[in-house]
């Protein structure tokens, strides 16, 4: 099933895409991918609240990538939200953007690592801060403190739209589609699908 609100004939409905939407080789279309999310750093990420069904976005920071870089890794407390609502719906959706407005979701499927050999690779002081230390001696923020896990992503589906030009050529493009009323031609608009995932992890296990 899909919405349509009118009929446009033989024309394009959306120009933008068809004049964006573009479908390199898998190489240029993952590292262009990996290389803006390590760039971003930041992500919204959107889960289901277990307790009324309704969404829910946070800001994570990236710790590490894994699956020849489309699986993604976030810390987390384990007494949390975000963990109630993973363990009851994994689905989960990933969102990157910068100030010029080049952006990347990814959406997948959410795992909650507590093994300590995981916790402790992926580990960084920077924690201390957001977990606390609550004086127990066990408790403390560090790479044993059991409220510290690893949220893994295991990507599932992504579309991501970086520049194609500099700042300069992409404002003189758009305004030449504004006076024209021509789709601009600014953004490398791309799509990876679940296969084309799954066969990138599979060449970089070789």
């Amino acid at each position: 099933m899909s919405f349509s609100n009118t009929d446009t004939g033989d024309k394009p409905a959306d120009p933008y895409v068809q004049k964006n939407l573009e479908n390199p080789d898998l190489k240029d279309k993952v590292d262009d991918l990996v290389g803006f999310v390590e760039k971003s750093k930041f992500c919204m990420m959107t889960t289901r609240i277990a307790s009324s069904g309704l969404l829910v976005s946070r800001c994570m920071a990236l710790a590490a990538k894994e699956g020849n870089g489309v699986d993604l890794l976030f810390h987390a407390n384990s007494e949390s939200g975000k963990t109630d609502d993973l363990e009851t719906d994994p689905d989960i959706n990933l969102a990157f953007l910068n100030p010029s407005g080049e952006w990347a979701s990814i959406s997948g499927r959410a795992s909650l690592i507590t093994d300590r050999s995981v916790v402790k690779k992926y580990y960084s002081t920077a924690l201390k801060a957001w977990i606390g230390d609550l004086g127990d001696g066990k408790h403390d923020g560090g790479p044993e403190d059991p409220r510290i896990l690893v949220i893994k992503v295991n990507a599932k589906t992504a579309q991501y739209a970086i520049a194609r030009r500099t700042a300069v050529g992409g404002f003189v493009e758009f305004a030449k589609g504004v006076a024209t009323g021509q789709a601009p031609e600014v953004n490398k608009l791309r799509h990876l699908s679940e296969e084309e995932l799954q066969q990138w992890r599979e060449q970089g296990s070789k």
